[in-house]
């Protein structure tokens, strides 16, 4: 009879913390859903003003204080103030971008997410000749104090 508790015992164990694991990442995943909706709409929020009042008013609002933008040749741009002087310039003044996430991830705590998507950049170059550039983009979004997302990474 012992013998037969022990292999039930020994089958029974990781069976049941297989099945509290699973239970515990189906919790999570629901628990991330709201999180996941709210990034999405932040993504929404952004493309639609930068359409409606322009690049760098809309990359300046979205930043967090100590955001990151990485661009041309590696280029990495830090800090709000910092990214509205870069998109500040003639070029991104007469430009336009659009977007769409196509996948969006949510931290366990809710806190902290990314998405990642295409991108179209339209503009003239230099001499007046109208550009585009496609490509993908990846941006890492936080939750700030007052419950609003704003991007860290882009």
């Amino acid at each position: 009879m012992k013998n037969y508790s022990t292999k039930i015992l020994t089958f029974m164990v990781p069976v049941l913390f297989f099945c509290a694991f699973a239970q515990s990442l189906k919790a999570q995943e629901a628990n991330t859903e709201p999180a996941k909706k709210q990034i999405a709409n932040a993504e929404a929020d952004f493309a639609k003003m930068v359409a409606e009042q322009g690049i760098a008013k809309a990359f300046y609002y979205f930043a967090d204080d100590n955001a990151t933008i990485k661009r041309q040749n590696d280029t990495l741009i830090t800090g709000k103030e910092n990214i509205r002087k870069f998109y500040a310039t003639p070029f991104y003044e007469a430009a336009n971008v659009t977007w769409s996430p196509d996948f969006i991830e949510v931290s366990a705590a809710g806190d902290l997410g990314y998405t990642y998507g295409k991108y179209v950049w339209k503009g003239n170059d230099g001499s007046g000749k109208p550009v585009e550039y496609h490509g993908v983009f990846h941006t890492v979004w936080k939750k700030n104090k007052n419950g609003e997302w704003k991007y860290v990474w882009d």
